[in-house]
């Protein structure tokens, strides 16, 4: 799989979010990419995302829901 060609910077697709944390201020949700393995999960910086803010929207939303 080849990524995607964003402002003349690379990018992998994302399939989904799957967590959240915050360590010394700083935002990271755990990504998982599109086509790769569980091994390939990694945590990005909330400002990495910036491209892919429906997707961060949409965990958000998830987790939501799950907290009521």
């Amino acid at each position: 799989m080849q990524p995607v060609q964003v402002k003349e910077v690379k990018e992998w697709k994302i399939e989904k979010i799957l967590n959240k944390r915050k360590v010394r201020d700083i935002v990271k949700y755990l990504v998982q990419w599109k086509r790769f393995t569980v091994e390939h999960d990694s945590w990005e910086k909330e400002e990495d995302l910036e491209n892919t803010k429906e997707v961060v929207v949409e965990f958000k939303k998830r987790v939501n829901t799950k907290v009521r």
